[in-house]
């Protein structure tokens, strides 16, 4: 399980190091797509396969015929990278996703149970300051929700 707040730095290479406490899970190759709210997502091959399944799967073969659906997916498979683990647990983090969220010279790489977030870190500070005055009330909605 991917739990955990870490901040690491870019370095001048673009390259930012995966906490060591992901590396085994991660394995050599990891998949990073754009994610909601102004993160990117980092899948193992593993959850990516299980993710893009669930994408693409519909009542039929055809779910390329509801336009929510195509859109979601080119947002998602469109702008996705398959991205090697150096030997020192490094990943380049391709420009065009670095510009998405504004990185620059440090991350917020956030453990979120099956994936990885990635966070320009202000962005993750204001989110995380937002997010722990709501806890109480989202925790109630979530709690009602099975009922």
């Amino acid at each position: 399980m991917l739990i955990g707040e870490y901040i690491h730095t870019i370095d001048e290479k673009s390259r930012v190091s995966m906490p060591a406490k992901f590396r085994a899970e991660l394995g050599k190759k990891i998949i990073i797509t754009p994610g909601l709210g102004k993160c990117l997502f980092i899948f193992t091959l593993k959850e990516w396969e299980k993710v893009s399944n669930k994408l693409s799967s519909s009542d039929s073969d055809l779910s390329f015929l509801k336009v929510d659906q195509r859109n979601f997916n080119r947002y998602m498979f469109g702008r996705a990278a398959e991205v090697e683990i150096d030997s020192i647990g490094r990943i380049l983090i391709p420009e065009f996703l670095k510009e998405r969220i504004g990185l620059k010279n440090s991350a917020a790489i956030i453990g979120v149970k099956d994936r990885i977030e990635v966070w320009n870190e202000r962005a993750w500070s204001e989110n995380k300051e937002l997010v722990e005055k709501q806890a109480e009330q989202l925790a109630e909605k979530l709690g009602n929700e099975g009922k």
